[in-house]
């Protein structure tokens, strides 16, 4: 009997009351101004040119793009930048790790809770690697290296793990976009073995898969650089900096947040990118020698530059490379007498006249004099504050 009771007590409560739909008459569900389907409830970050993906949220981080990406290379230089700028429109980033679980610790911070998942993986087990990639929809290769240790050489690093990424992806079927990351002045008739391995992983990747789309970055200046930092150490170091040559080559350097804006903007388009070529330089061109007088001039104290022409300091770079598979033990990691990079910089590299660049996506780059050199007052004698005027620079006379 009570039963009974409750079940017609329950009826009567589900039934609409005439309350409930003078409510609705008045904000329906899907009215123009409240209603669920009103674009301020839609996110207008959300890409493009991944295709039909369940988006929602307003933007941001706690949003949902509809972008799941796997981003090899993800703890390196460019990867931070990278997963940050993916988690900032509220993409879920899978991170392919092979070191240490603190490797990728800083990346955690950078989306929501669940946004950025890490997962071990072996970069030489396919099985592996299948398995990072098996819930995403994007891929984004960053793996690179511009020296060889006993375990890579640079066609491993550069080329054969490119070429096994984009196979898994092809054989995957779901991946909407795939995005390389190589390196201005890639070319099979470069002096320079790593970048003849980019110039074959491009070839291999267009092969595979036509409609990937290709980034070729000149070398990148920020925070966590190998290039002025490497410099400013030395010189505070050793009160001197090598210079190769006389310092006449040309660079291009751009900074490193608009080379993973320019990432984010070919994701983010309506499929224009893919199957392209973009170089990467930052708008202003240096010589090898104005761009360390920049860094001197950021640490406020005057040059002073040891020479080495160049078959010199090919010789001095030598020894590791004869040596480096026949010792025992991992030899240090070359700083500025690196022969590979040696034989990178015996040409210019710049952007080509007709290459498309970052214009084509969109994107203002910044000039590298100013904000995207900044860290560098990290180097200054005196502390961060030293020598607020070019007339307070450290003299030549004052190394100790």
């Amino acid at each position: 009997m009570m039963q009974g009771y409750a079940r017609r007590l329950g009826h009567q409560y589900l039934k609409p009351s005439p309350s409930l739909s003078t409510l609705k008459s008045i904000y329906p569900v899907s009215d123009k101004y409240y209603g669920y389907d009103h674009p301020r409830f839609g996110s207008n970050i959300a890409t493009k040119g991944v295709g039909h993906l369940i988006r929602k949220g307003t933007g941001g981080r706690s949003s949902v793009s509809g972008i799941v990406a796997t981003v090899f290379g993800a703890t390196g230089f460019l990867g931070r930048y990278v997963v940050q700028q993916l988690a900032k429109m509220g993409s879920q980033v899978l991170v392919p790790f092979r070191g240490s679980e603190d490797s990728h610790r800083h990346l955690k911070l950078m989306g929501d809770l669940g946004q950025i998942v890490p997962m071990k993986y072996d970069p030489r087990d396919e099985d592996s690697i299948k398995a990072v990639m098996a819930k995403a929809n994007v891929v984004i290769n960053l793996i690179g290296r511009e020296y060889e240790t006993r375990n890579y050489s640079f066609e491993e690093v550069n080329h054969h793990m490119a070429e096994q990424l984009v196979f898994i992806a092809k054989e995957h079927g779901g991946i909407m976009r795939f995005i390389q990351v190589s390196c201005l002045g890639a070319s099979p008739s470069s002096s320079s073995r790593m970048l003849k391995a980019k110039a074959a992983a491009e070839g291999a990747i267009l092969r595979e898969l036509p409609e990937a789309t290709i980034l070729r970055p000149a070398s990148m200046v920020g925070t966590e650089d190998r290039i002025l930092n490497k410099w400013a150490f030395i010189a505070k170091k050793w009160s001197f900096l090598p210079l190769i040559g006389d310092g006449s080559t040309k660079i291009q350097p751009v900074f490193v947040s608009d080379v993973a804006a320019a990432i984010i903007a070919a994701l983010k388009d309506d499929g224009t990118s893919m199957g392209k070529t973009y170089e990467l330089g930052g708008p202003d061109i240096y010589s090898m020698r104005e761009l360390t007088e920049l860094m001197y001039e950021t640490i406020r104290e005057w040059p002073r530059y040891v020479k080495f022409p160049l078959p010199i300091a090919k010789i001095i770079a030598s020894p590791r490379e004869i040596l480096l598979n026949k010792v025992p033990c991992p030899l240090p990691v070359p700083e500025i007498f690196n022969l590979d990079q040696l034989n990178a910089l015996s040409v210019d590299t710049v952007v080509s006249e007709n290459a498309l660049k970052f214009a084509d996506l969109g994107i203002v780059p910044h000039k590298i004099k100013g904000y995207p050199i900044e860290f560098l007052i990290q180097y200054r004698k005196g502390g961060p504050n030293f020598g607020s005027t070019i007339s307070e620079r450290v003299s030549p006379d004052a190394y100790p």
